[in-house]
């Protein structure tokens, strides 16, 4: 789940995952492994990814809601 929303609201918010890694200062593959479920961020980068992200940290992790 954490892979699948890290994806969507980076897509959402219009970044690729350089940016997202560049303002985590981090390398863009770790960012691609976090979105393919290959690894996960250390919690210490929640906050600063939910900064970067304009979302709260919970978003990460709660199921997307279905349009109605």
């Amino acid at each position: 789940m954490f892979n699948k929303n890290l994806k969507a609201i980076r897509l959402k918010q219009g970044l690729c995952q350089k940016q997202v890694a560049d303002y985590l200062n981090i390398s863009p593959q770790s960012v691609s492994k976090w979105e393919k479920g290959e690894a996960l961020p250390s919690i210490e980068f929640l906050p600063k990814m939910a900064e970067c992200l304009n979302c709260e940290i919970n978003d990460f992790f709660i199921p997307a809601k279905e349009s109605s």
